[in-house]
């Protein structure tokens, strides 16, 4: 607990943006990165939750039929984060869910910009 009261010091924000805090979220959805979407041509359908939580880094790009393409919150661990600045979507918050001690050290490396 101390080690995650340490973390949380060194981010510059860790609560919901203010954008994420005001919404009443009415109609939620939760896509996985299963594979059971595709064919499905429901994309339009998930399009239009207020929030849409999408889980690991499952594509979306040439997927948009089946699965849509709103993110508003992209949750994975760790290992499964992006490795590129360019692949996290300014539009959608990025959740890391931490989960084994070495994932504590992975957030501390990426908040100082140190390598493990």
């Amino acid at each position: 607990s101390d080690k995650l009261k340490d973390l949380l010091e060194l981010l510059p924000e860790h609560d919901l943006p203010e954008d994420l805090k005001s919404k009443h979220c009415k109609r939620c959805v939760v896509v996985g990165s299963g594979g059971i979407l595709h064919g499905s041509e429901l994309g339009h359908l998930l399009n239009q939750f207020d929030i849409v939580i999408r889980l690991n880094d499952a594509p979306v790009q040439g997927y948009t039929d089946h699965v849509g393409n709103k993110t508003t919150i992209r949750m994975t661990y760790p290992e499964g984060a992006p490795l590129s600045e360019t692949e996290y979507s300014p539009a959608s918050l990025f959740v890391a869910v931490l989960f084994k001690g070495v994932d504590f050290n992975w957030l501390q490396a990426m908040v100082k910009n140190e390598t493990l």
